[in-house]
C-alpha cells in the first residue's frame, strides 16, 4: 500500500541517518526518496571502455576562485584513495587580479611538480548573473588550466552538481555534507576546509566515476 511505501522509505533514510546524519548534511526524506528513486531508473550509456579515460593514480582537483582557490591531490593505493596534498591558495582583498592570477598559476606549478598528478579536474563553467564575476571566474579557470596543460597533464571538467550527486549522492547537498562525505571516503583525521574539501571531492568524482560502466565521462578541455 501507498503508506507501507511510505514507511519503508522512511525507515530507510532513518537507517542511512544513523551513519551520515542526513539532516545536517541538508538531504531531506523527500530528497532521499528522490535519490533512490533516480538510481532505480538511471538509464546506462553503454560506453566502451576506448570511450572512458584511462582510470589515472594520482588525479589533481582544482576548485577555482580569484582569492581562494582550492586544490587537492588523491592518490589510489589497490583498493582505496588517499589524499596527498589539499589546501587553499589565499590571494589577498589588496592585490590586482594580475597578482592574484600569477599566484595561482605559480602554486599550482609548484604543486605540481611535487605531486606529479597524471590528470587535472577543475569545477565546470556556472551559470552568474554578474557579468563581472563570471569573467573573473574564467580568467582564474584559464589561469588554472595552463598550468595544467604546461605540465603536460589532460584537463577535465565536472559540474558542481554532478560532483555533489557523486560523492553525497544528491546534487543539491550544501557543502558541509561535501566535505563530511570527503572527510569519511578519504579516511581523513579531520573535515578539510571547504575550498580543498571541493578540490578532492572534484578528483574523487572523478576517480569514482572513471571506475564506473554506467557514469558519463567528465568533460575533456
Amino acid at each position: 500500500s501507498g503508506n507501507d511505501v511510505c514507511s519503508d522509505g522512511e525507515a530507510k533514510w532513518r537507517r542511512f541517518s544513523a551513519f551520515f546524519d542526513l539532516n545536517i548534511m541538508g538531504i531531506s526524506l523527500q530528497a532521499f526518496a528522490n535519490i533512490n528513486r533516480q538510481a532505480a531508473h538511471a538509464p546506462s550509456t553503454n560506453l566502451t571502455a576506448a570511450e572512458r579515460p584511462k582510470t589515472p593514480v594520482v588525479i589533481l582537483g582544482i576548485d577555482p576562485a580569484l582569492r581562494r582557490t582550492g586544490f587537492g591531490v588523491i592518490r589510489r593505493l589497490r583498493q582505496s584513495l588517499v589524499c596527498v596534498e589539499s589546501g587553499t591558495i589565499q590571494c589577498s582583498a589588496k592585490w590586482h587580479h594580475s597578482q592574484c592570477l600569477l599566484t595561482i598559476s605559480d602554486t599550482l606549478d609548484e604543486l605540481i611538480r611535487h605531486t606529479a598528478p597524471e590528470i587535472c579536474v577543475v569545477e565546470g563553467l556556472f551559470f552568474a548573473k554578474n557579468l563581472k564575476t563570471a569573467l573573473i571566474m574564467g580568467q582564474v579557470r584559464g589561469a588554472c588550466i595552463v598550468s595544467a596543460s604546461r605540465a603536460g597533464l589532460p584537463v577535465y571538467e565536472i559540474a558542481a552538481r554532478k560532483v555533489k550527486q557523486a560523492i553525497v549522492g544528491y546534487g543539491g547537498a550544501q557543502k558541509i555534507a561535501v566535505a563530511k562525505m570527503v572527510e569519511r571516503l578519504l579516511s581523513l583525521e579531520s573535515t578539510p576546509g571547504p575550498d580543498a574539501a571541493d578540490a578532492l571531492a572534484l578528483a574523487l568524482a572523478f576517480a569514482l566515476e572513471s571506475q564506473s560502466p554506467l557514469a558519463k565521462p567528465a568533460g575533456r578541455l
